[in-house]
């Protein structure tokens, strides 16, 4: 996967660019495209820890009850265990380097990506399969529903807030 991009849904795309092969099994760093209005759902990870730097644009970033601005050149940690979610409150692409440790995770976007181009109900029942393998818990949707949960959660700087 590397430097290949996928797109998770419409939203949000990703490409690897260190594997933890590459890092000696340390971490991971996927780049992330965001685009405009685009929001990813609120979740908790129970074996990774991110770190995400910020290359190009804003993300408004909420890690527990904690709620920040990220523009571009700043980073954010996000530990294992604590809520998270962020969001792209402007009205060009935000650019992120998401350093994942351990480094497992960055295969999880590309196992994604091809779930949400699959048509039928299964799809639904596999994002949990694969959330599960992961550890990875949603709340208030899945990673893919941006509509859905910007409708029901009031975060700051965020356009549909």
């Amino acid at each position: 996967m590397k430097g290949r991009s996928v797109w998770l849904g419409t939203r949000v795309g990703a490409a690897l660019k260190a594997s933890a092969r590459e890092t000696g099994d340390s971490f991971s760093a996927v780049e992330l495209t965001i685009t405009p209005g685009s929001i990813v759902v609120p979740h908790t990870h129970s074996r990774e820890d991110e770190v995400t730097y910020v290359i190009e644009g804003e993300i408004g970033v909420k890690i527990g009850d904690q709620v920040v601005t990220a523009p571009s050149g700043s980073y954010v940690f996000k530990p294992r265990n604590v809520p998270h979610t962020f969001w792209n409150p402007g009205t060009r692409d935000a650019r992120t380097l998401e350093m994942i440790a351990p480094p497992d995770f960055a295969s999880y976007f590309e196992e994604l990506s091809k779930i949400l181009s699959e048509p039928g109900s299964s799809a639904k029942r596999k994002e949990s399969e694969l959330d599960e393998k992961y550890g990875l818990t949603t709340l208030n949707g899945c990673l893919n529903s941006s509509e859905s949960t910007t409708s029901r959660i009031r975060y700051p700087n965020h356009p549909t807030s």
